[in-house]
């Protein structure tokens, strides 16, 4: 995850599309891909030292460390983060949170059920609430919470600041059942994804105006109904404290209180050691700190890191000596760096012994780290290099990279749908194709980068070739003035030379100087004219190669599209203007979070097996292989960048520069190096953390990239915006959602809404791995790894620790140690 907040008020304009019956919409066999069964794949499970309630204290306080204070409590508004849903996951109802495998359950304790029970002529779902279920001060949850907060989630109210909308605007009416326990929602076109809405769910004393949404729900919630309720937030401490809820009527929270602390990431070792978190996520190096403590403690021998440890004798006599000196100035120095040095030393001593406390819990983040490649503009502008960056990688190194030395499965993930262990996962990598160095630089060859580009001459049939013809007639002119000049000629000579030139070339044509200035602009004008019209052809021809010359307009209409270039004849009905929802990421707050912390530490019918005519190329499946005719490929050892039309093949590669991130930076250089190979250069550039996805990632500002996305158990909602095909807004600019790749197809749009409005969840699935295996062949974003998820735990704690897919179940939080479950003061006796 690493986390993209959509800008408050930011719209998009939902797609009117020509769906195509049940049944046509296939994918191709392609090469390399998995069989067509669903792939059995578990995940990486939970480490959270679970153990049964009976064994688990009551009482006792757990901190637990945060980023950063949370701007708001409103879990649905634009700069809600990771904060935002650990407090709220406490404090209110989550009505289907996800289990251990990735997937939605119901929760007892708000619902008795919830299922669809009308089909046609709409979709009708029933929820039944637990009887027990009321919000703190003693009203029963019930339809007015639900109906108040599709209301403000709708978009029809712009007064509301949302940052998602995604469901609630099909919903068409919300009404009371038999009783007040059931609530009937009616949905005026069929959702899939149904699940996901209502979580969290507020009261409607928040949801109910714009005024309580937008700024009452941002540092209080009054109301709430969980196993917690909220004390306070304090942000001259940086803390958000709860406390056991007297109201909450499932299981009773263990501990008295949860507090949630602010501790910056470059402080979490000394937190810990000083015992003022419990509870926080951790780097490698930290996570290594805390290894290498519990190791020297059982072994009883002296550090042999830390300050001071690689210190060699031959080190350790000449600081002896000078501090021992007759050079009384030499003497103070070394004595004072030897005093300093065992102070560190004492320090880190003490620090290694506090933290033999703790644990290290890990399993893999419910998130994926990815290389995102901007295609909007120059070379990643044109699918073919795209797909020669993804077939030059060796995805089996870079996960082993980062995961391997932490002990965790290194594979490489398959979808940017799902992963590993959810429902639906399957590896769909091969609509690319794996790593072949041969292939990746025919793909290049085919686009015209070669050996020798970097030296010829740039072509006057391009775009902006005739500003550069100009830029060279003047230099030109400048040339030979200069040379005039020198040779001494006077102002006044070259005067009476133009003046004679000019009356002996109008004596010969029998024109005036105007008269063959404006003819030269004539002329200039209709070579223009002529550039852009063979521009034009050009890509038109493009166009039909790729799409394959017996194709009706409408299939070439779904080849891959390019960021700028506008929509062609039969692409479809045009977009309807009067229907505009919010970006409807359903977690586009998490996402937002998951991006910028990432930045510290990646079908099944048999109708799917069949090659459509619109997908296929001439010498392999889509996006696996360079067509036929495609030049031989470069050796295998290529010596420099390639080049083509005076230009090198240089990829502008943008990385964070903070310290937490050199697991990150570590992961570009070997991209960098395996792209060296087939003679692509990057110009790698490190950015501060705090611009990296603002000032970079959102604006387009970047070649190459990596980021994260995090896991999701409804993709044909969540995953929508993040590969939609990018639109043109009223001014020229595009709306991209959380595309910043901007790559995607009509096609794959398609595949999204299909899957959204199906209400069968096996074929929505397949609907979705077909859209995955069409974003691979796009070559836009090419998954890397599952996030790898580390958390110090201290070791008396229980039920804690790190999740993976599961949600929290904060009421069995607690100490198995009685004597820690004690207060403070009882511990520090």
């Amino acid at each position: 995850m690493s986390h993209v907040g959509v800008p408050r008020g930011t719209v998009r304009k939902r797609r009117s599309l020509a769906l195509l019956t049940a049944g046509v919409l296939t994918i191709p066999a392609l090469a390399g891909c998995s069989s067509d069964s669903e792939e059995t794949s578990r995940a990486v499970p939970q480490d959270i030292a679970p153990a049964a309630r009976d064994r688990v204290a009551d009482g006792s306080t757990v901190n637990w460390a945060v980023d950063a204070m949370p701007t708001t409590l409103n879990a649905f508004q634009a700069d809600a983060d990771s904060a935002t849903t650990k407090i709220t996951g406490a404090l209110l109802p989550t009505l289907f949170p996800m289990d251990a495998a990735g997937h939605p359950k119901l929760n007892p304790d708000y619902l008795e059920s919830a299922k669809i029970i009308e089909r046609e002529p709409k979709q009708v779902v029933l929820y039944k609430l637990n009887q027990q279920a009321v919000w703190s001060d003693g009203r029963e949850i019930g339809a007015p919470d639900f109906v108040a907060q599709w209301r403000a989630l709708s978009g029809k109210d712009s007064a509301f600041w949302t940052a998602r909308n995604a469901g609630y605007e099909r919903i068409e009416k919300i009404e009371r059942g038999s009783d007040d326990l059931q609530v009937r929602v009616t949905f005026a076109k069929p959702y899939a994804d149904w699940r996901s809405l209502f979580s969290p769910l507020y009261p409607k004393e928040i949801t109910g105006s714009p005024d309580t949404f937008n700024d009452g729900a941002r540092t209080a919630l009054k109301n709430t109904a969980g196993p917690f309720q909220l004390k306070g937030v304090d942000k001259a401490k940086g803390t958000v404290t709860l406390v056991r809820s007297p109201r909450w009527w499932g299981e009773k929270a263990k501990l008295d209180s949860l507090v949630f602390r602010v501790v910056a990431p470059k402080d979490r070792t000394k937190a810990l050691a000083d015992g003022t978190v419990h509870v926080t996520d951790i780097d490698a190096a930290t996570a290594n700190r805390i290894a290498l403590a519990l190791r020297d403690g059982s072994g009883g021998q002296p550090l042999t890191h830390g300050p001071g440890a690689d210190l060699t004798p031959a080190a350790a006599l000449r600081s002896w000596a000078l501090a021992h000196g007759s050079d009384e100035k030499q003497a103070e120095i070394a004595q004072a760096a030897r005093e300093a040095n065992r102070k560190a030393v004492v320090a880190y001593g003490a620090e290694q012994k506090a933290l033999r406390g703790y644990a290290v819990r890990k399993s893999l983040e419910p998130a994926y780290t990815q290389l995102a490649l901007n295609g909007e503009s120059g070379p990643l502008a044109d699918d073919r290099v795209r797909r020669a960056v993804a077939r030059a990688l060796d995805r089996q190194e870079l996960a082993e990279t980062v995961l391997k030395p932490l002990g965790l499965p290194a594979k490489p993930l398959g979808s940017h749908l799902a992963l590993a262990g959810q429902p639906g996962y399957k590896d769909g990598s091969g609509a690319l194709g794996d790593q072949n160095t041969k292939e990746a630089q025919a793909l290049l060859a085919d686009a015209g980068w070669t050996q020798g580009g970097a030296a010829e001459k740039p072509k006057d049939t391009k775009a902006g070739s005739e500003a550069e013809k100009k830029d060279a007639e003047k230099k030109e002119g400048e040339e030979k003035k200069e040379g005039a000049e020198k040779a001494g000629t006077t102002e006044k000579a070259e005067k009476s030379e133009k003046a004679g030139k000019a009356d002996a070339d109008e004596k010969k044509t029998g024109k005036t100087e105007a008269e063959e200035e404006a003819e030269k602009e004539k002329a200039e004008e209709k070579a223009e004219e002529k550039a852009d019209k063979d521009a034009d052809e050009d890509a038109e021809k493009a166009d039909r190669a790729a799409a394959g010359s017996d194709e009706s307009a409408a299939s070439r209409a779904e080849g891959l599209y390019i960021v700028g270039q506008d929509d062609k004849p039969g692409a479809g009905p045009a977009r309807s203007a009067a229907s505009h929802v919010l970006a409807p990421s359903r977690d586009a707050a998490a996402q937002s979070i998951a991006l910028l912390r990432q930045a510290g530490a990646v079908s099944g019918d048999s109708a799917a097996a069949k090659v459509t005519a619109q997908d296929k190329q001439p010498g392999g499946a889509a996006g696996a292989y360079a067509p036929v005719g495609t030049a031989a490929p470069a050796p295998a050892s290529v010596k420099g960048p390639l080049g083509k039309d005076g230009k090198t093949l240089t990829l502008r590669f943008v990385l964070p520069s903070g310290p937490g991130s050199q697991s990150l930076r570590g992961v570009g250089d070997r991209i960098a190096a395996m792209l060296e190979k087939i003679g692509i250069g990057t110009e790698i550039t490190k950015v501060p953390d705090e611009s990296y996805f603002k000032d970079h990632i959102a604006s387009g500002d970047y070649d190459l990239a990596l980021y994260s996305w995090p896991a999701t158990a409804y993709p044909a909602t969540d995953g929508r915006p993040i590969y939609a095909k990018p639109e043109p807004a009223t001014d020229g600019s595009l709306l991209v959602e959380q595309n910043y790749t901007r790559v995607g197809t009509d096609h794959i749009d398609q595949l999204f809404d299909q899957a959204v409005a199906e209400l069968d969840e096996k074929a929505s699935r397949e609907l979705m791995k077909q859209a995955d295996a069409r974003i691979w062949a796009a070559a836009g974003s090419i998954p890397l790894f599952q996030r790898p998820q580390l958390v110090a735990v201290d070791k008396k704690l229980s039920n804690v620790g790190a999740f993976g897919f599961a949600a929290p179940r904060y009421q069995d939080i607690g100490f198995t140690d009685r004597q820690a479950a004690g207060s403070p003061a009882d511990r520090k006796k």
